[in-house]
């Protein structure tokens, strides 16, 4: 390829412009009209669910340590056979995330050695208040869907911790009439 000489150099930069004022621009309607994102965009954490409505995260905390911004807290507490709200022996009593402090590189959900924690397609997160932007278990839990029980509540009947975490447990457990 033919090397320019120098005093045409301005004349390239000058046609990249010229070329660009001809252009139809692009023009998003945002928040009006909401563009999909990428089906693997990370965004907004959620805490996920067993199939019969207990909570997936056992209190482990290898979340917040995996996290490099500091931005989970996690305490951990024991379940009971009165209070169930995850299999096994333990759950997150109470769970945080400052979105103030997240950078959303993911390394929590890799922590996660029960699949407890994952993000969701969410980005929308501003808000004018800062406290609000510090979510709690009650802004990540995952919906309850049709078929669970909120916790807390007996595993399901017959079944061992094993059971969930292998992906045994498909349904409710027992309503309350039959236990």
């Amino acid at each position: 390829m033919p090397k320019t000489p120098k005093f045409l150099d301005p004349v390239a930069g000058f046609g990249v412009t010229f070329a660009t004022m001809f252009k139809k621009p692009t023009t998003e309607f945002y928040p009006e009209e909401k563009v999909p994102t990428a089906p693997r965009y990370h965004g907004r954490h959620q805490l996920n669910r067993h199939p019969d409505g207990l909570e997936k995260c056992i209190g482990c905390e290898l979340c917040a340590w995996a996290c490099p911004a500091d931005a989970i807290y996690v305490e951990g507490a024991d379940n009971t056979e009165e209070e169930r709200f995850s299999p096994g022996e333990r759950y997150g009593r109470v769970y945080q995330i400052n979105y103030l402090r997240c950078i959303g590189c993911g390394l929590c959900i890799e922590a996660c050695p029960t699949r407890a924690l994952t993000m969701t397609n969410d980005y929308e997160l501003a808000d004018d208040n800062r406290a609000d932007l510090i979510f709690g278990k009650d802004k990540l839990l995952a919906p309850m869907q049709p078929g669970m029980v909120e916790a807390p509540h007996p595993m399901y009947p017959g079944s061992t911790d094993e059971d969930y975490y292998r992906g045994k447990i498909t349904g409710a457990p027992a309503e309350e009439g039959d236990r």
